[in-house]
């Protein structure tokens, strides 16, 4: 693959032209380059995303991925009655907000203040009390052993350089036994291109690549970065961080469900998993 490659049209419009972005670069990018890039990336898109995702995500709702699963339905967390539950990468907040309806006490944390806005603006339409932490997930600024779960439905993940980190990190503030889960893009999905369409059925990019997917402006600075990891790679990263993984999740596609958001869409979902959603808890 070539080292920088043109920008796809139609995607993330906004926040591409309000930050310059040009072109597509698979290089290295050290942690506090990544930090800086998505902050200001997530901040140009938060209404956008919101826009166009707000509906399907609700004001006070849990959906784990784009093929639907709902907590309601699948009760990854268990019973999370007067537990406090941290939400990493929270974006708008609605899963901490449903939580919140279930009787549990959420913490909700993003690095975007974009982001939070929307959670606020959620809070206020929904009445809830959900509290908000402007937080890097490498450096959660909060007590360790203070949470009875925690979770990330799509959420911080993939945008930071040290997976081991964050994970080092929830462990930190999670109890002992309590429960970690999160959902992420399958890791197979990155050998394709991001396309819901036919185009995103030919492989283009190795599996074991991790070199990161980075969109860059003019002048060769990253305006976007996404890291990739392989399933080996979470697994050993949740052992190593003192996690015991009891199931992975991969979500089928479900009949009758035709919405498409980004990659995700009927098309690719019949053939091959988009989600993968680790169940986890500290050791």
């Amino acid at each position: 693959m070539p080292p920088e490659e043109p920008l796809a049209p139609g995607r993330h419009d906004a926040a591409e032209h309000h930050l310059g972005t040009a072109a597509v670069a698979y290089r290295e990018v050290e942690g506090a380059e990544a930090a800086a890039a998505n902050l200001a990336w997530w901040d140009a898109d938060a209404d956008d995303y919101q826009a166009e995702h707000g509906g399907f995500l609700g004001d006070a709702d849990f959906v784990w991925c784009p093929e639907g699963v709902r907590e309601a339905d699948a009760r990854l967390l268990g019973d999370v009655r007067g537990k406090r539950v941290l939400e990493v990468g929270c974006g708008q907040a609605a899963c901490s907000r449903w939580l919140a309806a279930q009787g549990a006490h959420p913490v909700a944390t993003d690095l975007s203040a974009g982001m939070l806005r929307h959670a606020r603006e959620g809070n206020a339409r929904t009445g809830a009390d959900v509290p908000l932490v402007q937080a890097n997930a490498e450096y959660l600024p909060l007590a360790s052993g203070s949470f009875d779960a925690a979770c990330s439905a799509f959420g911080a993940i993939p945008f930071v350089a040290s997976v081991d980190a964050v994970f080092a990190e929830v462990h930190r503030v999670l109890r002992p036994g309590a429960p970690w889960v999160f959902s992420v893009t399958h890791p197979m999905r990155w050998i394709f291109p991001d396309d819901p369409g036919p185009q995103g059925l030919t492989v283009t990019q190795p599996y074991f690549d991790r070199t990161p997917y980075v969109e860059v402006d003019d002048a060769g600075t990253a305006t976007y970065v996404e890291y990739h990891h392989t399933l080996g790679d979470y697994v050993r990263a949740l052992a190593a961080a003192g996690f015991t993984l009891t199931d992975l999740v991969e979500p089928e596609w479900p009949a009758g469900h035709t919405r498409v958001w980004g990659q995700w869409s009927p098309l690719r979902g019949r053939l091959f998993p988009g989600t993968a959603i680790f169940r986890t808890h500290r050791s």
